[in-house]
């Protein structure tokens, strides 16, 4: 049963100005203390290792927050270039810090399910997971797991950080986002927070 999640949406100032007048009075601030840095790495502790792109090429696009039931699950972000989403677009950076204990082998089955409600499991998805198998670590609250997709497709994982994993299949990159950002997804709410639709 899908619950619907807590959204919480602060789009990219230059985004807001150049495209969604109308949306800046709607929008709300949830996140409170919590610190973000505009292009920096999301840290455990909240903090940023500084920038990992230049500060023109990517800007924060959106972001929202994920509860199921009373549970806080993640928070994430969305980063493009100009703070603007279309589909395709690249490169991009989506980051999710983890508001709880997960097992790795947990999050590779939530990936395998969100694969098939979307309609796209193949053999080829499942010698993926058995690639993030190999790649991700246990996460625990706090913790921080990024996903950078170059201009050319390729998709790097990094762990509070620091560098966990490549695949260089470009479909991959785009499956794996489209948990988040396909039309398809089964959160709609948060891929249109994510990308600065609501």
């Amino acid at each position: 049963m899908n619950i619907d999640p807590v959204i919480s949406i602060n789009p990219n100032p230059s985004a807001v100005r150049k495209y969604s007048r109308a949306l800046v009075a709607t929008l709300v601030l949830l996140f409170g203390s919590i610190a973000f840095a505009e292009t920096g790495e999301l840290t455990a502790d909240g903090s940023s290792n500084g920038p990992t792109m230049p500060r023109d090429e990517l800007e924060l696009c959106g972001e929202a927050k994920l509860r199921v039931l009373f549970w806080d699950v993640y928070e994430s972000r969305l980063h493009t270039p100009g703070g603007v989403w279309q589909p395709g677009i690249r490169p991009l950076k989506l980051e999710i810090r983890y508001l709880r204990d997960i097992k790795a082998q947990d999050l590779v089955e939530q990936t395998a399910k969100e694969w098939t409600a979307q309609g796209i499991s193949s053999e080829q998805h499942l010698n993926w997971l058995d690639q993030l198998n190999a790649q991700w670590r246990d996460v625990s609250k706090g913790d921080v797991i990024s996903l950078m997709i170059s201009e050319e497709g390729t998709s790097e994982f990094l762990f509070n950080g620091e560098p966990l994993g490549v695949i260089e299949h470009p479909q991959f990159g785009e499956d794996f986002a489209g948990i988040w950002l396909s039309d398809k997804t089964t959160r709609p709410e948060l891929r249109s927070a994510l990308i600065g639709e609501s």
